[in-house]
């Protein structure tokens, strides 16, 4: 197993245990009686690590070594969810979630970083597509994963199936483990933000990422609203919510030669922005389920392009050395986007109409567009 097939193996594995964890830990909060704003509690405590810790992370994966920070994290959710097993209660979801938290972040950050680095620059694309790819093929295994263990274990004994999978991926690490990249145990004097934050060139970045991550909160928030407003059933809202990850998952199978048709990753990312905010327009627009599923399936695509290649340009503008800083820090500021977008776009929706909100999500994606068009250019250079 090459290097970097391992790394995206064992983030495969991680986040399918997440996203099966975060599916049990709801229906468990539920069969304890919790009501729809505790299991939201519960479910929010997920992202205090992320926040608090993306980029202290990015910067401890450099200092001392992949296989410590990822054992740390398939460790974290292992026995986050070893709690409710033990103890089930409401208070040991809580700290279930806590630790997924973790979990999420040193994954997540040490992973991104780890693609990059063990990447030649002309297999970079398809490296971060792939482990894009595999991040897709979560989202669909994670939730069949937990709604299955929950049905057929039993809300307690389901945990242990999402403990199965966390061993699962630390006896990889633990085997295949010492070939990645041990770190540098002298960057003690990197450990500044402010430092980060002064080189200018990932200004940009950080804008086309964040505005990536609020484009998708708001799909995922609003459209279903939307098809609501037109009287649409859930299954109905459901296929139109599926036709986004199938996009997001086609166009990545395809995005090593979309990059080759459109020149450049520099400017099939320009592109991918402006192809959202037309079908961001389109949305209000749509008379029908199957106009309105179209567009989902648009926007996933141009997602599904957005996502990898904002990473592959994270990592070829950071300083040398510092790409697990940047990519922390772009982490950091994206689950800082989770948390307002949802509560500033909700506002926008009440007083100006859900139209309006797809609307400025249209302007802000043309935004996006305008910022990596003349940016991105070394984004295969390193």
């Amino acid at each position: 197993m090459s290097a970097v097939a391992l790394v995206i193996a064992i983030n495969f594995t991680a986040f399918t245990g997440v996203l099966a964890s975060r599916i049990m830990i709801s229906l468990h909060a539920l069969s304890l009686g919790a009501n729809a704003a505790t299991v939201g509690g519960i479910l929010a405590t997920m992202f205090i690590f992320p926040v608090l810790l993306s980029w202290p992370t990015g910067v401890l994966a450099e200092r001392y070594g992949a296989q410590r920070l990822l054992l740390v994290g398939v460790g974290a959710g292992g026995l986050g969810m070893a709690i409710p097993f033990f103890l089930p209660s409401l208070a040991s979801l809580y700290a279930a979630a806590i630790l997924l938290g973790l979990a999420i972040t040193t994954v997540s950050v040490t992973g991104q970083n780890l693609v990059g680095v063990l990447s030649t620059p002309e297999k970079r694309t398809r490296n971060f597509a792939n482990y894009s790819l595999a991040g897709s093929l979560t989202s669909f295994i994670g939730p069949l994963l937990g709604g299955f263990s929950q049905d057929h274990l039993g809300q307690v004994n389901a945990c242990l199936s999402a403990v199965a999978v966390f061993a699962l991926a630390a006896s990889g690490l633990l085997y295949w483990g010492g070939r990645l990249p041990k770190g540098d145990s002298k960057r003690a004097e990197r450990l500044n933000l402010f430092r980060t934050l002064a080189d200018r060139r990932l200004w940009p970045v950080l804008i086309v990422s964040s505005l990536s991550q609020v484009a998708n909160d708001v799909f995922q928030a609003f459209v279903p609203i939307h098809g609501h407003a037109m009287g649409l059933s859930a299954s109905v809202i459901g296929i139109v919510m599926a036709t986004f990850a199938a996009g997001s998952f086609l166009v990545r199978i395809w995005l090593t030669q979309l990059v080759k048709k459109a020149g450049s990753e520099a400017r099939l990312l320009s592109i991918a922005f402006f192809f959202a905010a037309v079908a961001y327009v389109m949305v209000p627009l749509a008379p029908e389920a199957v106009t309105l599923a179209i567009m989902g399936f648009c926007f996933g695509g141009a997602l599904g392009c957005i996502q990898p290649l904002t990473l592959l340009y994270m990592f070829a503008t950071a300083q040398e050395g510092r790409a697990g800083e940047a990519i922390g820090l772009r982490l950091t500021i994206n689950n800082i986007a989770r948390i307002l977008t949802p509560a500033l776009f909700g506002l926008i929706g009440a007083a100006a109409g859900l139209a309006t909100v797809f609307w400025c999500t249209a302007a802000l994606m043309g935004l996006g567009g305008a910022t990596a068009r003349p940016k991105a250019a070394q984004s295969s250079s390193r």
